[in-house]
């Protein structure tokens, strides 16, 4: 059965690799991302939308969901794919650290905007996390914005550990209304991703050739997006879970375990986003 597949992130590695394996398998793919130029070409190669967001800027993912909203009606799968890694601590213009609001608030508020239509299509969603989440991963919930606390890597995994909580909690509010949802690991992949980090260990690790010759491609990153699009929740995959090379993760961060702690992030992340 064809889906309505909405990817973020999609106009550059494993979301436009994902993008391309989803539509030759005959779903309607909707690209999303940052570029102009490239999530166009992207769209253009496939032949489908695409939509263009600025996730540093909040308004620009309202603008986004009613964009949404009004262009399909039913999306089967919202991919939350867009994501990064950066460098100094820098704020948004909405006021929030770089990392925290591209990575977890973005795509908080993209999903809450969509909810009614996501309820309705009794769709998936979807979230790019990382086992950065278990290396460098820690949820502070009176420094959600790393103002004490703040390296490049930190911040980041801290971010994917966000976007597994957001996961667990989605599954329990929205359920049994017919929502599934699952975060996953992609691998090491070889692709952009870092491009923008001035932390010398990410750089290291992002843009060492010799580092990079132990990297999966885009392709291979993309296996389980599509794996995830394509299957049915509670048949193919269980919802509220975390994945690791199509299975739960044997040894998440254990902060990522902790459900009181999930339904704190939710109120809190609300709460911020209900201030700008």
């Amino acid at each position: 059965m064809s889906k309505t597949i909405v990817i973020t992130g999609a106009s550059d590695g494993i979301g436009a690799a994902a993008a391309r394996q989803l539509h030759a398998k005959g779903h309607r793919v909707v690209v999303v991302g940052r570029s102009p130029d490239k999530t166009r070409a992207v769209a253009r190669e496939l032949g489908v939308a695409y939509h263009l967001a600025d996730f540093t800027r909040l308004g620009d993912v309202r603008t986004l969901a009613a964009e949404l909203d009004a262009a399909y009606p039913r999306i089967d799968v919202l991919a939350n794919n867009a994501g990064g890694v950066f460098g100094d601590r820098v704020k948004t213009v909405d006021g929030f650290e770089k990392t925290f609001q591209i990575n977890h608030l973005a795509p908080f508020l993209l999903t809450e905007l969509l909810m009614d239509k996501l309820v309705a299509s009794g769709a998936s969603v979807l979230q790019t996390s990382s086992i950065a989440a278990r290396i460098g991963g820690k949820v502070v919930l009176d420094d959600l914005d790393h103002d004490r606390d703040y390296t490049p890597v930190r911040a980041y995994g801290t971010a994917k550990l966000e976007n597994i909580l957001f996961t667990k909690e989605l599954h329990r509010r929205y359920h049994d209304r017919g929502l599934s949802a699952a975060a996953f690991h992609p691998g090491n992949v070889a692709s952009s991703f870092g491009s923008e980090t001035t932390s010398p260990l990410m750089r290291f690790m992002t843009g060492n050739p010799v580092v990079r010759r132990f990297y999966i491609t885009a392709e291979k990153g993309a296996d389980q997006l599509v794996w995830l699009a394509e299957g049915r929740p509670g048949t193919d995959w269980v919802s509220g879970t975390y994945y690791e090379r199509r299975k739960p993760a044997r040894r998440p961060n254990p902060q990522a375990l902790d459900a009181a702690l999930a339904r704190e992030l939710w109120d809190r992340t609300e709460g911020l986003l209900a201030s700008v």
